[in-house]
């Protein structure tokens, strides 16, 4: 039966397999692997996310790369300490992993049913489209959350200006990978890659149980 945690966070894969497996840690004697994932867009761009997979999944299998692969699992946060900060981190936790024999038309697909841990930004991009950020927290088993950053678009984004911190809400979209410069002094520039959940479709959870829903499609 499937726990209350595995129906507020889902995420469907199809991808290929992009880097080694490396050893990520070990938790109660049961070891974990991480590797990278590309997965196309319906645009021919690429995502390029991070899994994370017990050794007890992937026994047996071949994960060399460019092995077309299908994973089902969750979209975890954890904070890492890198150069001298703590940053979050996103990884897709695969919960079962098998070969790609057929593509179907959605690769990238997410599910999340969390609430608003920080005010909504909504912005203005310089082409003129509307953007707006929400961290959601989604929670876990054991009393934990996964921190998770989305990002709406157009008419979603409008309807974010809306809600509030510790408002409930459920969204529908993909997981994407984005590069960014960070200019670090005068004279150096680095590339960095963040990850967040685009969303084409959400909805708010009212205190009675209703749902106020309203959808547009994301970007590809």
């Amino acid at each position: 039966m499937m726990d209350n945690s595995m129906l507020n966070n889902k995420i469907y894969l199809e991808g290929t397999v992009a880097s080694k497996l490396e050893y990520s840690h070990e938790m109660y004697g049961e070891g974990f692997y991480t590797f990278c994932l590309e997965v196309m867009r319906l645009s021919d761009s690429k995502d390029i996310l991070n899994v994370t997979i017990s050794e007890r999944l992937i026994s047996g299998m071949d994960l060399s790369i460019g092995t077309e692969i299908v994973v089902d699992g969750q979209l975890r946060s954890y904070n890492k300490f890198v150069d001298g900060a703590n940053k979050l981190i996103l990884t897709v936790f695969a919960r079962n992993i098998e070969y790609c024999t057929e593509r179907s038309k959605n690769p990238n697909e997410i599910f999340l049913d969390g609430y608003i841990c920080k005010e909504p930004v909504y912005r203005t991009t310089p082409f003129g489209r509307e953007i707006a950020d929400v961290l959601l927290a989604v929670n876990r088993a054991y009393n934990k959350s996964d921190y998770i950053p989305t990002i709406a678009w157009g008419r979603n984004s409008r309807f974010c200006q809306t809600l509030s911190v510790g408002d409930n809400i459920r969204i529908w979209g993909r997981l994407q990978s984005r590069e960014y410069q960070k200019k670090v002094s005068d004279v150096e520039v680095i590339r960095k890659i963040a990850y967040e959940v685009s969303i084409s479709k959400m909805e708010k959870v009212n205190k009675d149980n209703t749902v106020t829903e309203i959808e547009e499609e994301g970007a590809v």
